[in-house]
């Protein structure tokens, strides 16, 4: 397995050393904190885990995927879904309808990345509020006509298999919406907002934290609760949230929603990649126990285990769709249907790798411009994805996995 682990050194049995250890000519006590079991942390019997905003932003994510396959809704009412308005009446939840939260307001939207670079994340909105344009006027009128090269259309996979609804160039585009939202919302905000010193140690949040002042009328200071926003963009959708793995680990499951628990769930299936999910859940564990410890180096450490862990399976899935998209092509029958369908989903995943986030660099694993250069290769031409060829997915895949602790061969199968 091609894991780069990186946790901290545990000195003792039982017990994690959230600084460095001891040696036998220190006076200093080695200042310990027992592992957490669970996602559970309580101050005065009550708990301080709260991200009922993730959750909410999930579930209207979760809705608005759907809604892309409506040809019945308008770009109005898509877009009122995207950018949703509180009170509006735009989701079959009456409480997702009454919440002041929205996706757009979240997508592009971390401190770290873009709050000195807003003309990038307007261009990053413009282009999910263009895929929702391009799904009403171009694919919803072809809805029952069979697609060709250049033209919008219906496919059927082989042997009576899904319909795939694509665009001129072979794009799938509710598709490309869901996979590059993984990237544009969950990723971006869980490892570039609420996992980012900015954002912990804002203001007077170690000082309180360290003092235990919590916000007024909670049970949670206000690191702890960036803290577990975070964790929420990953598990809020969860019905078991203190141990989300449970429907993420084993075989058949399939994670908690469509996004980054079930990808997530997708790589710790492969052989190649089992203990990944593990790995993040314990980090997001510790690195939570270390804010209650105010050991905030180690709260550090474990940010930069779930930003490798987290963008490693943005990239494994990209390379992992690519490859798929490759072998049907390579096949004496093209199957289009199901071809565009993989190439599509690894379109999006593909976009997502801009809002990943390297620990080493503080940066994305691959920028804006090199990521819009790899989308271009792919499907650029004027008649897209009906041109790209078995090499060109190979160079692309190549090129991700080299960025990577992994290799094309591992995420591919």
């Amino acid at each position: 397995m091609k894991i780069n682990r990186i946790f901290n050194v545990i000195c003792v049995s039982g017990v994690l050393a959230l600084s460095s250890c001891s040696n036998d000519d220190d006076a200093t006590p080695m200042n310990q904190i027992e592992e957490p079991a669970t996602y559970v942390f309580e101050r005065n019997g009550k708990s301080t885990v709260s991200f009922s905003g993730q959750t909410t932003r999930i579930a209207m994510s979760e809705e608005l995927v759907s809604a892309l396959k409506n040809t019945a809704l308008t770009e109005e009412q898509l877009d009122a879904m995207f950018a949703h308005i509180e009170g509006a009446n735009d989701f079959s939840e009456a409480t997702l309808n009454a919440s002041d939260k929205s996706v757009r307001s979240k997508t592009a939207a971390s401190r770290d990345y873009f709050s000195a670079n807003t003309t990038e994340a307007t261009a990053i909105k413009a282009e999910f509020d263009g895929w929702i344009k391009s799904q009403v006027d171009e694919v919803f009128p072809n809805w029952n006509t069979t697609a060709t090269a250049g033209a919008a259309g219906v496919l059927q996979e082989a042997g009576g298999g899904s319909n795939r609804y694509v665009n001129a160039k072979g794009l799938e585009l509710n598709q490309i919406f869901a996979k590059s939202l993984i990237g544009a919302l969950m990723t971006d905000q869980a490892l570039n907002n609420y996992l980012g010193t900015a954002v912990l140690d804002e203001a007077d949040n170690i000082t309180n934290n360290n003092d235990e002042v919590v916000v007024e009328g909670k049970s949670y200071t206000t690191m702890e609760h960036k803290w577990d926003e975070a964790y929420g963009y990953v598990y809020g959708a969860s019905n078991t949230p203190a141990t989300p793995n449970a429907n993420i680990i084993g075989e058949g499951k399939a994670g908690d929603d469509n996004f980054l628990s079930k990808y997530l769930s997708r790589v710790e299936s492969d052989s190649d990649f089992t203990g990944i999910a593990t790995e993040i859940y314990n980090a997001f564990k510790l690195g939570r126990a270390a804010i209650v410890a105010k050991e905030y180096t180690v709260r550090d450490q474990q940010a930069d285990i779930i930003r490798e862990k987290l963008s490693e399976v943005i990239a494994i899935r990209a390379v992992y769709y690519l490859q798929q998209g490759k072998n049907l092509l390579s096949n004496p029958t093209v199957d289009y249907a199901a071809v565009f369908h993989d190439l599509s989903e690894g379109y999006g995943f593909i976009y997502s790798l801009q809002f990943t986030r390297n620990p080493e660099t503080n940066a994305p694993y691959f920028t804006r411009s090199e990521v819009q250069g790899l989308l271009t290769q792919m499907a650029g031409g004027t008649d897209g994805l009906w041109t790209v060829t078995p090499e060109v997915l190979e160079t692309i895949s190549v090129t991700i996995a080299a960025r990577f602790n992994f290799t094309v061969e591992e995420a591919g199968s």
